[in-house]
């Protein structure tokens, strides 16, 4: 067999590895995070995590390294890792470009939505207002996000699935804390957006989802407003003493 050959061959048969204890780690700690288990300015302790998802502390180590890389906690020397509390600007720009994409996605669905697909979004409003009313937040942020990523799949462009794909979870993080607020108006809306995907109003479904979202970037701002700031704190977090050089 040539060499070629033999690579192509190898590469059909490789066998897929689980993935590293870290990322698995980084998705349980971004999950608490989305889900305001952990909250935004929480001082993150290495060993209480290791304890809390049974793991060592090193893949914790690990994880917080990514996540502060990818904007999800912030890592302070001297001080420790802390949940970042995103700022007015960057919710403000994040669902500003949000209300772009799912205005074209609701747009394109309008126009390519079978009865299957209408179906399927009538039972996801009727998931979310029984979170309503039984005050599930979790399950009001699932069928949101879920909705949100239907319509989108509706659209049949997949690069335009793969961009809202992207900023899903830092949508799901700021929607979680005023998902109470939206409540039922947010469901209505959501309503009158299937209506007008059902009737392939494409016009109409595309300004009803611009609207829609702009609402819910008005409502996390104001919010944000009222909360108090999350500052550094004031003085070191256990701090490691240095210990005087021997004469």
């Amino acid at each position: 067999m040539q060499s070629t050959e033999l690579a192509q061959d190898v590469l059909g048969r490789r066998i897929d590895r689980p993935a590293p204890l870290r990322e698995r780690v980084y998705e349980a700690m971004q999950e608490l995070i989305i889900s305001g288990n952990l909250a935004p300015g929480q001082h993150l302790v290495e060993s209480e995590l290791a304890e809390t998802l049974g793991v060592s502390r090193q893949p914790v180590r690990e994880a917080l390294q990514l996540l502060n890389s990818d904007g999800w906690v912030d890592l302070r020397p001297g001080y420790g890792a802390f949940v970042h509390a995103p700022t007015e600007q960057e919710v403000d720009q994040l669902l500003a470009v949000r209300c772009v994409l799912e205005g074209e996605s609701a747009r394109l669905a309008a126009q390519s939505a079978d009865a299957d697909g209408v179906a399927r979004l009538r039972e996801l409003c009727d998931q979310g207002e029984a979170a309503v009313a039984s005050d599930d937040i979790d399950g009001m942020v699932a069928a949101n996000a879920e909705l949100h990523r239907y319509v989108t799949q509706l659209s049949d462009n997949k690069v335009l699935l793969d961009f809202v794909t992207q900023v899903d979870r830092r949508v799901r993080w700021y929607y979680t804390p005023i998902a109470r607020q939206r409540g039922e108006q947010a469901w209505q809306e959501h309503r009158q957006l299937v209506n007008a995907i059902e009737k392939g109003d494409s016009e109409a479904a595309s300004r009803i989802m611009r609207e829609h979202t702009e609402r819910t970037r008005l409502s996390y701002l104001e919010q944000l407003k009222a909360e108090p700031k999350n500052e550094a704190p004031a003085v070191p977090l256990r701090r490691r003493r240095r210990t005087a050089p021997r004469g």
